[in-house]
């Protein structure tokens, strides 16, 4: 049996969060369960998997370097101690951002492979708004990203890196990884795969993984929100004919160059107060995009309930609002709380005197006359049908269900509403012309203009 070690880091950063993420974010999976969430026959193709740890994190701000250094010193002890090994399945987000290190999955990766060698076969798997770069490309033998947008291909993904790690232990042909930057920066919202340019642009990587000398085709949107020198799209490809390789790499690249006068967000996306005259007698959604936990927004500010009080809007239900300061002022009893930015995400901060408050999962539901909010101890999304069934309530109940997101999940996406998009502010705002600009690649559209043609570079 060949033995292959599994684990990784899994975040996403926004360097434009005041909130640092230290160990108590981070979800630790180890052991059995570690080996149980990867859908694949090891056994059946002769590998003997050896957990390592999992660490994954609702995204957020930038992870301290303290909290990086101590896991991946924790990763390498037990990955030395694993040894020998024939390969590594890594599973992994792609957009880390620590403060001081320019490429934290790079330095990862490029010291698992000091570890174990340059004949064990290392394949990876990522989130297509991952940034990745040379280093990481050079140390990896296989390469594997989701080719959804919102991501409802990750356990097949993750079959995918593990199937190339299995053919070349099983005596097939070793392969590289190859990778052709594009210099465009777009957010999720603008690249979504469920809406043209992007959904036929990967519905083609399937016939580029069919071609002769190809293994997988990936395009990598990046990551916008994380002013870093590696900040950029990419195309990387998996295959055993290094110049078929490049090739393909090269035709998906061009792909989407060609398809960016055509990207935008995949619904109607307005400033907040346009955007209430959109959804406010609803029944409607409102996603509040810039503040949006699983884009690495902080998920505390109360902009949108500001509006919805001053409007003197009903029949609002709003998930939700982070704040465990006034969560754990209402558990002892507390009749008014000052709400909004208690994490330092910023917006408004205002009292409220709730009507009724209960409590669920974690959560304070306070109704003030025909308003809904929920009030969570920790960030958190709101994004299943199950999430609101945990804290007995019911969406279809309300004409306004207001959400920290950007574009919406599937279930929330396939409710029989209006969908609407507030270009609200926060650490991960839509409108990336005005985020600051320092270190990622020059010419990087749309933060540099692109030239008469329209086209911002050439592959």
């Amino acid at each position: 049996m060949r033995r292959v070690a599994i684990g990784g880091l899994h975040t996403e950063c926004s360097s434009y969060s005041p909130l640092e993420q230290t160990a108590g974010d981070f979800t630790r999976i180890e052991g059995a369960a570690l080996t149980a969430s990867v859908p694949f026959d090891f056994a059946g193709h002769g590998i003997h998997p050896i957990p390592i740890l999992h660490d994954r994190s609702v995204p957020g701000g930038p992870v301290a370097a303290a909290t990086f250094d101590a896991q991946r010193a924790e990763f390498m002890r037990r990955l030395r101690a694993a040894m020998p090994l024939d390969g590594v399945l890594l599973l992994m987000h792609g957009a880390m951002f620590v403060p001081g290190i320019d490429d934290p999955e790079g330095d990862f990766i490029a010291e698992i492979r000091r570890i174990v060698g340059p004949d064990a076969i290392i394949s990876a798997a990522f989130d297509l708004h991952g940034q990745i770069t040379e280093r990481i490309c050079d140390a990896l033998d296989g390469f594997a990203a989701y080719r959804t947008a919102p991501h409802v291909d990750v356990p097949l993904t993750w079959t995918r890196a593990a199937t190339i790690l299995a053919r070349a232990l099983a005596g097939g042909p070793r392969p590289s990884v190859i990778r052709v930057p594009i210099p465009i920066l777009v957010s999720g919202e603008m690249s979504s795969t469920f809406v043209a340019p992007c959904d036929r642009l990967y519905a083609a990587l399937a016939d580029h993984d069919a071609a002769p000398g190809i293994e997988d085709a990936n395009l990598m949107i990046g990551y916008v929100w994380a002013d870093s020198p590696r900040a950029t799209a990419a195309a990387v490809v998996t295959a055993t004919d290094r110049r078929a390789g490049q090739d393909t790499a090269r035709g998906v690249a061009r792909a989407y160059r060609d398809a960016l006068p055509e990207l935008a967000f995949d619904m109607v996306s307005l400033p907040l107060p346009d955007a209430f005259g959109h959804v406010a007698h609803g029944p409607a959604i409102l996603a509040d995009s810039g503040d949006n936990p699983t884009a690495g927004g902080v998920g505390d500010r109360a902009d949108v309930l500001r509006h919805v009080l001053d409007a003197g809007l009903g029949s609002v239900l709003i998930a939700g609002i982070a704040d465990p300061v006034a969560h754990a002022a209402l558990q002892q009893g507390a009749g008014t709380i000052t709400l909004g930015g208690s994490l330092g995400g910023g917006g408004p901060r205002f009292e409220l005197t709730p009507d009724l408050c209960r409590f669920a999962e974690g959560c304070a539901v306070i109704a003030i006359g025909g308003i809904t909010v929920v009030i969570s101890d920790r960030r958190r999304p709101f994004h299943h049908l199950s999430d609101f069934a945990k804290l007995g309530l019911t969406p279809g109940d309300f004409r306004l269900l207001v959400v920290k997101s950007g574009y919406l999940s599937p279930e929330l996406r396939e409710l029989p509403r209006r969908q609407v998009m507030a270009l609200t502010e926060g650490a991960v705002c839509q409108d990336i012309s005005r985020l600051t600009n320092d270190h990622r690649p020059r010419g990087t559209w749309p933060f540099d203009q692109r030239d008469a043609n329209g086209a911002p570079f050439d592959v």
